[in-house]
């Protein structure tokens, strides 16, 4: 028998290739000046009231790579290694750190740090490199004779409360290192580690090149590891996190959901974040028993693409009226970064939902925004019944 596909066949398949084509180009292009908010898609749909996205692909009068800095003290008072990250358009976004772990080592409590080796992040490992035709991002961490040089970038704003981050990354170099995407909202004060609220995406390159950590903290106390908040997934279809790919991580209220290239890998209910926090990505090391040692002169890196984030906002001043009459996506675009317009126009009032918005939308009711809500499903509801809103989060046909 022919291995060839029959004429018939070859035609379905262009002709169901067509249709992705249409389905993926049939909401228009806009800005986010015309969203109202934005709805996520994969295993549930999400609203939120703002959306930013930081492209590092064509900044080529960026690129400088730093040799690295041998002196603690030179690490944490180091400048930025190019002008990019003084521009407003990353600045007032992003807070690059320089902060060290000393303090937390000369409390010589290992339920708060078990560090072997001093660690400083420093500006100068955080800079825009070039790799096969394009530019990207990198945080670099060093092990140097006597302490280890890290990189940590923070989000200026702490109030994301609920959100969907995205990166394209990899993660290379030696072993001993981890790198990470989460969200961070600290203890009162360091002794009070089971107060922390933080949703991780962690790589570390001591572990099989197949393996992320996905953890809601904290995971550990004083009696041991607290196996319902972290899991340890191996990267579907072979893939390897030295691969460039899709990282996404949806905070919503009560669980914490992670993909990878749009496949879910994870979804941890078990103390998921509750209060505004902070987004923050990391290159690191300090010897402890969660990075393991580096050796002497070897580095690893975070590379980042691009970061694009759908959120809402506790912050003065962000908080959005009117509803969602405009309801954007940036998971059904035809252009990276630019937001499609799904829908648009006011909707009736509902019960239980005063604002402008009906079963497509969203009210800015909770914190200013639209919280998270997912208003979706009335729209599947049978001709004839009516929908109730039972809460800021879901709704029922009857």
């Amino acid at each position: 028998m022919s291995a060839e596909p029959s004429s018939r066949s070859l035609a379905l398949v262009i002709a169901a290739a067509s249709l992705v084509a249409v389905a993926r180009g049939a909401y228009p292009l806009t800005t986010d000046s015309n969203c109202n908010c934005y709805k996520t898609n994969l295993t549930t749909s999400n609203y939120f009231s703002h959306h930013q996205f930081f492209d590092f692909r064509s900044l080529w009068q960026y690129v400088n790579v730093p040799q690295p800095i041998d002196s603690f003290e030179g690490n944490a008072q180091a400048q930025p290694p190019s002008p990019y990250f003084t521009n407003p358009a990353f600045a007032d976004a992003w807070d690059i750190q320089n902060w060290n772990n000393t303090a937390l080592m000369a409390l010589n409590d290992s339920t708060i740090s078990d560090a072997t080796v001093k660690m400083v992040n420093s500006p100068n490992n955080i800079y825009i490199e070039q790799d096969n035709g394009a530019t990207h991002l990198t945080l670099r961490t060093v092990r140097h004779a006597t302490f280890q040089s890290a990189a940590e970038i923070e989000s200026q704003s702490q109030g994301f409360q609920f959100l969907s981050v995205r990166m394209r990354a990899r993660t290379t170099g030696a072993k001993g290192a981890v790198t990470a995407m989460f969200t961070y909202r600290p203890p009162p004060t360091p002794l009070n580690t089971q107060l922390v609220q933080e949703a991780d995406l962690e790589i570390r390159t001591e572990d099989p090149p197949m393996y992320v950590q996905y953890t809601n903290q904290p995971s550990w106390n004083s009696t041991g590891d607290i196996p319902a908040a972290t899991r340890n997934v191996t990267l579907p279809d072979g893939w390897r996190w030295s691969d460039w790919a899709e990282y996404r991580m949806d905070w919503t209220p009560g669980s914490s959901t992670w993909y990878v290239n749009g496949r879910l890998v994870s979804q941890i209910t078990f103390q998921a974040p509750r209060d505004p926090s902070q987004v923050i990505f990391n290159s690191w090391s300090d010897g402890g028993s969660w990075s393991g040692p580096m050796q002497v002169g070897s580095q690893a890196y975070l590379q980042i693409q691009w970061i694009e984030m759908v959120y809402n906002s506790t912050d003065p001043g962000a908080g959005r009226t009117g509803g969602c009459r405009n309801i954007c996506t940036i998971d059904e675009t035809t252009k990276l970064g630019t937001p499609a317009l799904l829908t648009g126009g006011s909707f009736p009032s509902q019960p239980g939902n005063p604002g402008n918005a009906g079963p497509a939308g969203c009210v800015s009711a909770k914190y200013g925004q639209c919280a998270g809500k997912n208003w979706n499903g009335c729209r599947n509801c049978a001709a004839g019944s009516t929908c109730r809103y039972q809460n800021d989060y879901y709704s029922q046909c009857l």
